[in-house]
């Protein structure tokens, strides 16, 4: 096997890129200055050298706690439960949330062999259970495995007296109630609130 066909195969193991996108990049890069190329492979050393968890919540950082947690103007009563640290990032691109995370690394899936101990469940009842939490917001993808995982948190977080929330679903901005799904307009008509 070519040094060509390796770098195909790794690339093409990454999410959404397949192996037409994989052999695109690998001759991109071929193209570019060796010095390039050593730059890219010296920042992916450096990140699975530096790059870990945060001791408290989960998310990715160099540092034993990440900067949303070492950050004393968030409010740490309120912690937003998501399934990868990739999704803090969309939450915190709306600037309306102040609280604080959890990650609980995947999410649910019997099929897949992840099961409630595969995921960090148990951290947040040890966060709740250490004090000062008070509201729980379960942030987790609105799709079967989200769905199962979101209930499973609410199970083991809500008997120890905090308040289990789950983040709204429904209509996005700038939808057509024409070509949405019938669960989601569904979920819209429940979700409601008055004007």
């Amino acid at each position: 096997m070519s040094a060509i066909d390796d770098l195909v195969n790794e690339l093409a193991r990454l999410p959404t890129i397949g192996r037409k996108s994989a052999l695109r990049l690998t001759y991109h890069l071929l193209k570019q200055p060796p010095e390039q190329s050593k730059r890219l492979a010296e920042a992916l050393g450096t990140l699975t050298d530096r790059i870990r968890s945060c001791e408290r919540c989960f998310n990715l950082t160099e540092d034993p706690l990440c900067a949303v947690c070492s950050d004393t103007r968030r409010d740490a009563s309120v912690v937003c439960v998501v399934e990868e640290a990739s999704d803090i990032t969309a939450v915190e691109r709306t600037g309306e949330f102040r609280g604080v995370y959890h990650v609980l690394r995947g999410r649910l899936s019997p099929l897949d062999g992840v099961g409630p101990d595969d995921l960090t469940v148990a951290a947040l009842v040890a966060r709740v259970v250490a004090g000062g939490v008070k509201e729980v917001i379960v942030a987790t993808n609105p799709k079967l495995e989200g769905e199962a995982t979101a209930l499973y948190v609410q199970e083991q977080v809500a008997p120890l007296g905090v308040i289990v929330s789950r983040i709204a679903r429904g209509m996005p901005v700038g939808g057509d109630l024409e070509y949405a799904d019938g669960v989601t307009i569904a979920q819209s008509i429940s979700a409601r609130r008055e004007m």
